[in-house]
């Protein structure tokens, strides 16, 4: 039903309106999901089930957040939300911008190349224009998979990051080796081979985190593993990279 209304919905409304909107036509939908048998950890709401993504995730009817962005929360919320944080957030979704930009004692800055996402900036993350050394957080979720030069984008990810700081980062992940092929272009080749048609590989995780390291990152793996409750509608297994910039001795 949820994606039947949002196709009525984007046909007969305006998508700015839609956007302008979206808090308050989601608030009304959530209603018929209101329950006490799951919550959502971003809006706080109670839900009787979660709704199926196209993608097999969980999806919240109020606020809209999706499986990983809720397990993001967990993990930002109990390490990197602290006094006078300065985070950068690349391609953030509605709702996880939504609760970060409402915290009053950090610097959140938000960042998106193509225009699909709300943000603050414009940064090309293979050139990224911001001084050395400048944010305690970098959140890199599902953006790497999209970058042709990940080397590149690696690397001004670890200049731009302050001695000690941590880059989250997140991508679809197989088992094996990285699988790449620049040889592979075409949109349909793409979706193909890599699962969408504007990814241009797929990661492991030992060599997301072998091409973090030789940049100079230490990288620990976050791994979670099944929940029978799973209260939160949290997907499983799944890993989170913790990418840190080492501090330097004098």
């Amino acid at each position: 039903m949820y994606r039947q209304l949002k196709s009525v919905v984007k046909f007969l409304l305006p998508d700015r309106f839609i956007a302008s909107n979206e808090v308050v036509f989601r608030r009304i939908y959530a209603l018929i999901y209101k329950g006490s048998l799951y919550k959502c950890n971003l809006c706080d709401t109670g839900l009787r089930l979660f709704i199926n993504d196209d993608r097999g995730g969980k999806l919240c009817p109020k606020c809209g957040s999706i499986s990983r962005n809720r397990r993001l929360w967990n993990v930002l919320k109990s390490d990197f939300i602290t006094t006078d944080s300065k985070i950068l957030h690349f391609s953030p979704s509605r709702a996880l911008n939504r609760k970060l930009s409402n915290i009053s004692n950090i610097d959140y800055v938000t960042s998106d190349f193509v225009g699909e996402f709300q943000a603050d900036k414009n940064l090309d993350i293979t050139a990224i224009e911001e001084a050395d050394n400048c944010y305690n957080t970098i959140i890199c979720y599902h953006i790497l998979e999209h970058i042709t030069e990940d080397h590149t984008a690696i690397s001004e990810l670890y200049r731009i990051l302050k001695p000690g700081g941590t880059c989250i980062l997140q991508t679809p992940f197989k088992d094996g080796d990285i699988y790449e092929d620049p040889k592979i272009v075409t949109p349909e080749d793409r979706s193909l081979h890599f699962g969408q048609d504007d990814h241009v590989r797929v990661y492991s995780v030992e060599g997301l985190q072998n091409r973090l390291e030789q940049k100079g990152f230490q990288v620990s793996c976050l791994k979670f593993e099944n929940d029978k409750k799973n209260k939160y509608g949290l997907a499983t297994p799944e890993y989170i990279l913790l990418a840190k910039k080492p501090i330097k001795e004098a």
